[in-house]
């Protein structure tokens, strides 16, 4: 058997040119100090910031990020099991930064910020990954934003509307309906086509069992994906769970399609990212939060954006949430979360206990984008609506000074009592955008005036219902044009003025 020289001299080329890569050239430190979801490492002195590095214990590879680089020491945040880890643990670098699972295959899921399933469904299937931390898109790469995102809420969508690619805060105290407002607009984006992302971050375990619950029953999970890192897990995966919540909606953004995120809430993840800065020794500064803390929600946050056509086109739509204490807008993570976005809708205790419910407080809460994100329709019934509203909550409490008041501006108050009446909706009932428009023109237009404050949901029931029943293409051209011209405008008033007999009539029996 003959050898040739060549073919000789390929084999040797290639093993050399492959030896390299067989070599596991990778950083070796080990554990010097670890605990409360953090490690300090000694060695890997390469490593870069937010690099990826796992650690070898007896129960298996533990992953962790790079989070501190001093000069002797890297402080480590653990993604994982902490407890598993003991001091003199081997740690190695990957040269990897920390991503997660992106697609269609995550919708209809419940994971935990690093992609792991929680609902027992099997593994994961999805294609793609994407870096946790990515920058936002930049000012030439997006449009204003004027495409309406429905919540199916009267008191948002007429007064504080939001567009597709905005970021609006919804901020109160605990307990007065802030993660209601945001689930009762993920169960308005069905048949929509929003792709829905709901990331859990210190709530308890039970709190958002029952939320998965409800949106199954309304058949809301087929286009929601659900992230926890839940009041039991350990800050660092608290802190990372919006990151990775957003990277996943962001892969929809830029796949020319619309998703909407909400992060319930972003108190809980700067409490969390204070906890390891505190224990990584970083500087303490106001409210002993960091520094960087408002870099922290900034760069998440920045990241929603309408996309331009050029780029596709697609939209990412952020509803944080920040609680307050005793009504506090004015702490630090509140005012820095303010200033972030493009509005708020604030949730004041005092209107909730008074069954104002949604209890928003129409003097604070603003949509910076304002009319740009509504349909025409609503645009002109719902112009001066939140002045009126505002300039009512003023007229009543001078009312309450007992003071006698003249036939006009007891008039007024009237027609706000039933406005604010009308504006009281309950949780899990969106409404679709032209109810919305047929329940706030009747009240604008005083057709509520003569009904008793006690009857008028039942009124807006019964005249919606008479509107679908019996004035069906009115609806469906309201639909259709999104428009109130003066065509419908009259058939609308015709159809008022025929319930308004047919509602009379109906009372007058029950009386009799």
């Amino acid at each position: 058997m003959k050898f040739k020289a060549d073919e000789i001299a390929s084999v040797i080329q290639q093993e050399i040119e492959q030896f390299e890569s067989r070599i596991d050239i990778r950083e070796v430190g080990r554990v010097t100090e670890v605990g409360d979801g953090i490690a300090r490492v000694y060695g890997l002195s390469s490593v870069m910031s937010g690099e990826m590095v796992e650690f070898t214990t007896r129960k298996g590879m533990v992953s962790g990020l790079a989070f501190n680089l001093e000069e002797n020491s890297v402080g480590v945040i653990i993604l994982g099991n902490f407890l598993a880890i003991n001091e003199g643990d081997e740690v190695r670098s990957t040269g990897r930064l920390l991503s997660v699972p992106v697609g269609e295959g995550l919708l209809g899921r419940v994971i935990d910020p690093l992609g792991n399933p929680l609902d027992g469904a099997g593994p994961i299937v999805a294609a793609e990954r994407r870096l946790v931390e990515s920058p936002a898109p930049g000012v030439a790469g997006r449009q204003p934003v004027r495409q309406p995102l429905q919540t199916g809420i009267k008191a948002i969508d007429s007064m504080t509307p939001i567009g597709r690619g905005q970021r609006e805060l919804v901020i109160g105290d605990r307990k007065t309906g802030k993660t209601a407002i945001c689930i009762d607009t993920i169960l308005n984006q069905k048949d929509t086509g929003v792709k829905c992302f709901y990331v859990a971050v210190g709530q308890k375990d039970s709190t958002v069992a029952g939320l998965i619950e409800l949106l199954r029953h309304h058949g809301a999970m087929a286009y929601t994906t659900v992230i926890i890192a839940g009041a039991s897990d350990p800050a660092p995966l608290q802190y990372v769970a919006p990151y990775a919540g957003c990277a996943m909606a962001e892969y929809f953004m830029y796949n020319g399609q619309d998703a909407l995120i909400v992060y319930d809430d972003l108190s809980k993840q700067a409490t969390a990212y204070r906890q390891l800065s505190l224990l990584m020794r970083r500087p303490p500064g106001r409210e002993a939060y960091p520094g960087d803390i408002f870099y922290c929600h900034s760069r998440l946050l920045e990241r929603a954006a309408k996309l331009n056509d050029e780029l596709g086109g697609g939209s990412l739509t952020a509803l944080p949430i920040v609680e307050t204490l005793e009504g506090e807008v004015s702490a630090y993570i509140p005012t820095n979360v303010i200033s972030i976005t493009d509005g708020q809708i604030y949730l004041q205790p005092d209107l909730f206990f008074a069954g104002q419910r949604p209890a928003m407080n129409v003097g604070i809460s603003v949509s910076r984008v304002g009319a740009a994100a509504q349909v025409p329709a609503m645009k002109k019934v719902a112009g001066g609506l939140r002045l009126d509203l505002a300039a009512f909550r003023e007229l009543e409490a001078f009312a309450q000074l007992g003071t006698d008041l003249d036939v006009a501006t007891q008039a007024r108050l009237d027609r706000g009592y039933r406005m604010t009446e009308l504006l009281k909706q309950g949780i899990c009932c969106p409404m679709h955008v032209t109810d919305q428009v047929l329940s706030i023109y009747a009240g604008t237009q005083g057709c509520l005036d003569e009904v008793p404050l006690a009857e008028v949901n039942l009124w807006e029931s019964q005249f919606l219902a008479f509107i679908h029943d019996e004035k069906k293409p009115l609806w469906q051209k309201i639909t259709d044009t999104k428009k109130m011209d003066d065509v419908v405008k009259q058939q609308l008033d015709e159809a008022i003025a025929e319930f308004q007999k047919r509602y009379a009539g109906k009372k007058e029996t029950v009386t009799v």
